[in-house]
């Protein structure tokens, strides 16, 4: 899930009189979800093909409770409630239990080892940059002061190391080595933050994929630590005051000595170099409003803290807050929440920014602050037919990232939006982690498609020059792999693009081992991006499918609203759509299709597994949101996500919601495909609840005659996101495509 923050209410809407009752499935389709009475299916050709391999699974027994709760007058059965107590000694036995099934299973497929060994030798690539936060953003290179730095790794570390150029001839050495923080290397560098003039270092670690971050400060002459550790923080932005004395960042209320209070709301708070956490200075809380909550950016004059108000993923406010005038109240700059805001920068008075305010695919706008309603703006950058991806103002222009048919068009503008020149990039790709701040000389990016890893690119603002700083060795040969773009219609007509990555040699004889991925929310685009595992997958005969569908951000906020809250039913049909199109266009077959996504995109899968069992052969859902009337309880970062998906709350958003909810629409008398859900333990922001009531609802209802596996695989000191060290990754993917391989029919040869 994307990484934003926020307090849990109690579920609400309950009529007094008593309500009516339902078992799960007949209440689902009288609420207009689901399908019914789909034949028994047993073991798919492909695995009924292969003489030796797992034996049938036999599951842990789950017990059930009598937990029953209201909605809007009708009564919904939870008998896996138990399984939220995740510190309980019985959840845990249950899990350990459910571990030991699906690892016995696992490491009998034949295909296990060839993809283990496979995967540790083509991850073996030097490379530059890093996914942080999760996977969720791409580090390129940042240059402050006469300091470049930037993460690298030859290709044998677990995690990237953050290395420091002192000068611009100068040979890079190594000022951060997360290999140092645990002998697992399962702490992760999460964040890093150079200050302005390149002295310091403030960065944030994971701890065993945990979103909670501890930070720290380094001297970056010296590589030694200052005594001070931050904590009570998540997915902050880290933002320096000009002198480079300190920052600001956002934090949450301790909720006892050494744990924050996610329920709550974050408040911003100035951190003062070599001082303890706890003489830090308060400096601005949302008072108005219980469920929105404030990140600071310092502006580009040092002056301004430009405060971004966040609820949800749709829309924002920004405040500011004068710095040089002591209790000065902040300013409610932008505050109708009629659509996405993103500061950019500002020379004096007037600040940029960019956003879908009366642009549903994005536009640059100048904001005066002695005249701020949007009579007054001036529009810089007008809304193009492509969406605006990201944006930053560098060196006087803004450089914009914008997506055309799901893949990435760079144009440079002057500060009066005169231009738009378009910069050259390789292919049909990706621009990833576009960064640059007003007073940079240069914006650094990378590009990457499906076969190409991330090369990393300067962009010299005065030169108007295109640099290539750095290219990993080519990973696929285009020779021999396509990357192909094909569009199909959705269920309501909508035209639907999608990416197909594949030998050039591939016969369309409906017959190929085919993986479909898709995501499907929160406005984030699913972009062409090269990816070992995927690498692997490919180099073994497989087809690799990615559909760009709504709710993502491919075409704007339209786009992605139309997939969100009661439209969220649209978001499967797009991914049915596309499993029909690769069915009828003969590059696979229902016998050969496999589907997998992660966080939303595993909502996704478990929602469409259950709604079209007889079209796939395989599903995999990871760290996915399963427990749609119950995703909000967690924590407030998880309520945040009502913004796309509503809530129980809501009469309306709760029909929607039970109709599609992977948990409530299970069914007795069915067949499932095969299935292996994964999960973390100390995943804090899809928390793995989910996914142990998912399991346990569905190895429940399979019936005696079927003879597919449904497994629970839950990894151990990991997190939600791809921050993991290499081992771990190399571990988990070689397990979930051995398990593709042998129920999607693929033939796994040793190298």
């Amino acid at each position: 899930m994307p990484d934003l923050v926020r307090p849990a209410a109690g579920l609400g809407g309950a009529r007094s009189q008593a309500p009516a009752v339902l078992p799960l499935a007949l209440l689902a389709l009288a609420l207009g979800g689901g399908c019914a009475g789909q034949a028994p299916r047993g073991t798919t050709a492909a695995a009924a093909s292969v003489a030796d391999g797992p034996v049938a699974p036999r599951y842990p027994a789950s017990r059930r409770v009598a937990q029953r709760d209201s909605f809007h007058g009708i009564a919904v059965d939870d008998p896996w409630r138990w399984l939220e107590a995740l510190e309980s000694s019985e959840v845990r036995d249950w899990v350990e239990a459910e571990n030991a099934v699906s690892a016995s299973y696992l490491e009998r497929l034949p295909a296990r080892a060839v993809f283990k060994q496979r995967l540790a030798a083509i991850w073996n690539y030097e490379r530059w940059g890093a996914s942080l936060s999760g996977g969720n953003s791409f580090a390129a290179p940042l240059e402050r002061g006469a300091r470049r730095f930037y993460l690298y790794n030859s290709g044998h570390e677990d995690q990237s190391v953050l290395l420091v150029s002192d000068g611009p001839d100068a040979a890079p050495r190594p000022l951060l080595d997360p290999a140092g923080f645990a002998d697992d290397r399962t702490v992760a560098l999460a964040d890093y933050e150079p200050s302005p003039d390149g002295r310091h270092l403030a960065y944030a670690t994971s701890d065993g994929g945990s979103d909670w971050h501890s930070v720290r400060v380094r001297e970056v002459a010296s590589g030694r630590d200052l005594p001070e550790e931050l904590g009570l923080v998540k997915s902050t932005p880290l933002s320096w005051t000009p002198d480079g004395r300190g920052f600001f960042y956002s934090r949450y209320p301790a909720l006892d000595a050494s744990h924050g209070d996610d329920s709550k709301q974050v408040s911003i708070w100035y951190h003062v170099l070599a001082t303890p956490q706890s003489s830090d200075r308060f400096v601005y809380a949302v008072s108005d409003h219980l469920t929105r909550n404030p990140y600071g950016t310092v502006s580009d004059d040092g002056r301004v803290l430009v405060i971004h108000v966040r609820e949800g993923f749709a829309t924002n406010g920004v405040y500011l807050l004068d710095l040089g005038t002591r209790d000065a109240d902040a300013v409610r700059l932008l505050d109708r929440w009629d659509g996405r805001y993103q500061y950019l920068g500002n020379r004096g008075r007037e600040y940029y920014f960019e956003t879908s305010a009366g642009a549903p695919r994005g536009r640059i706008v100048a904001v005066n602050l002695d005249a701020p309603g949007p009579d007054s703006w001036r529009t810089l950058v007008a809304e193009a037919p492509e969406a605006i991806d990201s944006a930053r103002f560098v060196g006087g222009e803004f450089v914009v990232a914008y997506l055309r048919d799901a893949h990435s068009v760079v144009r440079v503008f002057r500060a009066d939006g005169s231009g738009g020149e378009e910069l050259p990039l390789p292919a049909i790709g990706q621009v990833a982690g576009l960064n640059g701040d007003g007073a940079d000389a240069a914006a650094y990016f990378a590009y990457t498609d499906f076969l190409t890893p991330h090369a990393v690119y300067r962009y010299d603002v005065a030169a108007r020059r295109l640099e290539l700083v750095f290219r990993p060795a080519a990973a696929l040969d285009p020779a021999v792999y396509v990357t192909e773009q094909v569009f199909y219609p959705s269920k309501d007509g909508t035209r639907v693009p999608m990416f197909l990555t594949h030998r050039r040699d591939m016969a369309r004889d409906g017959r190929r081992p085919t993986l479909l991925y898709g995501y499907g929310g929160f406005n984030l685009s699913q972009l062409p991006v090269y990816s070992v595992p995927v690498a692997a997958w490919l180099e073994q005969g497989g087809v690799y499918a990615v559909a760009n569908l709504r709710g993502g951000g491919e075409y704007g906020q339209a786009w992605h609203l139309a997939g969100t809250k009661t439209h969220k039913q649209t978001v499967f049909d797009d991914f049915i759509g596309a499993a029909e199109w690769l069915i009828a266009n003969h590059v696979t077959s229902r016998e050969h299709l496999g589907i997998r996504g992660r966080s939303n995109g595993g909502l996704l899968v478990g929602a469409v597994l259950l709604e079209r069992p007889d079209l796939f052969a395989a599903a995999l859902p990871a760290v996915g949101v399963l427990d749609m009337l119950r995703y909000q309880t967690a924590s407030a970062t998880a309520r945040q996500w009502s913004s796309d998906y509503g809530l129980a709350e809501n009469a309306e958003e709760f029909r929607a919601l039970l109709a599609y909810s992977p948990l409530h629409n299970v069914r007795g008398g069915v067949c499932y495909p095969p299935t292996l859900i994964t999960s973390a333990d100390r995943d804090d922001r899809v928390v793995p609840w989910h996914s142990f009531k998912f399991a346990a609802a569905l190895q429940a209802a399979e019936p005696p005659a079927c003879a597919s596996p449904l497994l629970l695989r839950v990894e151990t000191r990991a997190g939600h996101g791809n921050d993991r060290p290499v081992w771990m990754q190399v571990e988990d993917y070689a397990e979930q495509w051995a398990f593709l391989a042998w129920h999607l029919g693929l033939p796994v040869h040793a190298p």
